[in-house]
């Protein structure tokens, strides 16, 4: 996949897909399906910045597009001077510098200045402009169509309901789960291997979105396959350890994972972080939790044990 910064000129035609593609779901799917019709390469814009952190980083979003068939990233810088960019000034810039032969949004885009520029307003600019009605899916609770969109996305994240966010993104063929962590394993403070519980470690990347602090059962993607996993995201008390990070046990391995590129995939909330009185209670729950894990996990390992790596 190629990568370019708003602005720059893209030498070949492509499918230009409009919108922020913080990440992919359904609702992206459907555009990028009406782009790939036509045969030419596909480009989204992506944009960075703005209100609020992201629900996935620059290096989670290159993954993500490559897996969907995407050959072109535009990314826009959300400054200043971009949000004072008229609609019109948007449009004179892009269509300046890339060769779209296809426009694919959907119809409640915005964009430029105010948000003051639709879709409508594109069709003045540009031809072959396709509009894709809005995604919606139906509310169990409420019997209403819910909007499928980045917002109602983080929404999701931040109250917590991961199986409502894993529903409305782009899942691929991942057992059910979407929302990830990437990042490289670090060296951590090697105290769970002494208790017989490894674990690999994560720094938290400053502009990513990140679930509520507690205890997840998931899943970890790594070069050496893909295993059933107990996610801490936030402190460690029971060893006086307040730095918020993401620390990892994957079961059933063990081995070496230092400076590999991880994912992690926290599919179900188990319970909020605590201080335990002892290491001895601590490896109590962590067995319990692990139970759990071993019960829902809806894969298998993956061969190979990853062992900790880490922690």
């Amino acid at each position: 996949m190629l990568t370019y910064a708003f602005g720059e000129k893209i030498p070949s035609p492509c499918a230009l897909v409009l919108g922020g593609f913080d990440g992919l779901h359904l609702g992206h799917r459907a555009l990028l399906s009406v782009a790939k019709k036509r045969g030419l390469p596909v480009a989204v814009t992506t944009m960075f910045g703005g209100k609020g952190k992201a629900l996935f980083t620059r290096a989670e979003r290159e993954f993500l597009f490559s897996r969907a068939g995407i050959d072109i990233a535009i990314e826009i810088a959300f400054t200043e001077q971009f949000q004072n960019t008229s609609a019109e000034q948007f449009l004179i810039t892009l269509l300046e510098n890339v060769d779209a032969r296809l426009l694919v949004c959907g119809e409640d885009f915005r964009f430029g200045r105010g948000a003051l520029g639709t879709a409508e307003l594109l069709k003045t600019y540009a031809k072959n402009v396709f509009v894709q009605k809005t995604v919606t899916t139906l509310s169990e609770e409420s019997g209403q169509a819910r909007k499928i969109s980045t917002t109602a996305c983080k929404d999701f994240l931040k109250a917590g309901d991961l199986p409502a966010l894993n529903a409305f993104l782009e899942t691929a063929d991942f057992y059910g789960s979407a929302y990830f962590v990437q990042g490289e394993v670090e060296h951590g403070r090697e105290v769970g291997r002494t208790y017989g519980f490894p674990t690999l470690n994560l720094s938290v990347p400053e502009e990513k979105l990140l679930p509520s602090d507690g205890v997840y059962g998931g899943l970890c993607a790594t070069p050496k396959g893909n295993f059933p996993t107990i996610l801490n995201i936030g402190s460690r008390p029971t060893f006086g350890v307040e730095e918020r990070k993401i620390e990892a046990y994957l079961d059933g391995f063990s081995g070496d994972l230092y400076g590999e590129t991880v994912r992690l995939y926290p599919m179900e909330f188990y319970r909020p972080i605590e201080k335990f009185p002892s290491v001895e209670a601590l490896k109590t729950q962590l067995q319990s939790d692990i139970s759990r894990l071993q019960k829902a996990a809806p894969f298998e390992g993956g061969g190979s044990a990853v062992g900790g790596g880490g922690g």
